[in-house]
This record gives structure tokens, sequence and C-alpha cells, in this order.
């Protein structure tokens, strides 16, 4: 019977390939991090250059993790995505389903609005299949769906609404939105909308 490889001792070459690894993907984290607070902010094209130094990086390190801005943009809305969706569920273990489903508009307007600075981009990224809008809206939708029949168990939301037209209701509101205090009211009259009419 063979036997087993011994470890590399602290410093020999098995040891140290570790270390360079871990260190990628904290600056591959930076680096998505900075890109989406500068995309949210952004009211005209986002600099690379500005997204690296933010991060703390120098710009070969964000190349060297993003080839393109293509690549950049599509990780950053993989990611918000990701964080919208995953975002359901996790409200819900916190507050009562109404409140939950607040926040978690709340945290779509921003991901719409981290969306508008990568337009530009996002439209090659999507003509060319590497995002799929359908996917998109049908995880969305999905969500919302999860949020309302939460509520509706509860009764503090309607359970005759489709989560699809949520979702249509949503987009319309946040891409014509101006500014956040518009998108605040908006939010306070779609949850108005959803809410039981009082018994009698």
């Amino acid at each position: 019977m063979p036997s087993r490889s011994p470890r590399p001792a602290r410093g020999e070459p098995g040891e140290q390939e570790r270390a360079p690894r871990a260190d990628a993907l904290r600056n591959r984290d930076k680096l998505l991090q900075s890109a989406r607070a500068a995309f949210a902010a952004a009211e005209g094209a986002v600099s690379l250059e500005g997204v690296a130094r933010e991060a703390g990086v120098g710009i070969g390190t964000l190349y060297r993790h993003f080839p393109t801005r293509e690549a950049l943009v599509e990780a950053v809305y993989a990611a918000e995505l990701d964080d919208v969706v995953g975002s359901a569920p996790a409200l819900l273990q916190k507050f009562p389903p109404d409140v939950a489903f607040r926040a978690w508009m709340e945290r779509y307007a921003a991901f719409i609005a981290t969306k508008r600075g990568m337009a530009d981009t996002l439209r090659a990224s999507l003509a060319s299949g590497r995002i799929v809008r359908a996917a998109t809206r049908e995880r969305i939708t999905a969500a919302i769906g999860t949020l309302l029949a939460d509520g509706a168990e509860h009764g503090t939301l309607r359970a005759d609404v489709e989560p699809d037209d949520i979702t249509v209701m949503l987009l319309g509101a946040f891409l014509a939105a101006d500014t956040a205090e518009q998108t605040g009211r908006l939010i306070d009259l779609v949850m108005d909308a959803l809410r039981p009419a009082p018994a009698g």
C-alpha cells in the first residue's frame, strides 16, 4: 500500500501556494465591493482605475481577476442578483412578512440603481446571451412569490396577487423614479396596494 505524501512543513512550497489563493479571493471580493459601490453611485462612466484604487489594489490586479470591463460588470451583476434573491428568506427570518417585503423592495431598488450604472455594458452582455434577462426575472419573481406567500399566510399581505405583476410594477417604478425619496414613496404606495382590505 503506497504511503501518504507528508504534509508540507510550514514555509515549504505547498504551504506557500495556499496563501496567494486566499489573498486573491480577498482581492477579488474587495474589487467586487468597490465596483458595486461605484456603479450604484455612477452618473457617467465608471473608471476601472478608480475601482482598483478604492479596493486598495493595482489596476493589474483588477485585470487579473476581470480581464475586461464586461467581465467585471457581469460579476457585479451576478453578485447583486444573488444578494437580492437570497435576502428574501433571510429577511423573513428576522421580520414580519410585510416589514420583510418592504425591506426587500428597498434592496431590489438598490440593485436597479446599480444596474443603471452598468447599463451600456449590460446591453452587450444581454445581446451576447451571457446574461439572460428571463432568468433574472424568474429569480426575482420567485423571491417576490416567497414574500407574498408568507404575508398571505400571516394575513398581512393580499393572497390574490400574482408575483409577476409585482415584478412588472416594481421595475416600472424603480426605472422611472428620479430620486431615492421618490423611490421610497413608490415603495410605500406598493405596500398600500398589497395590504388586505379591512374586514367588513
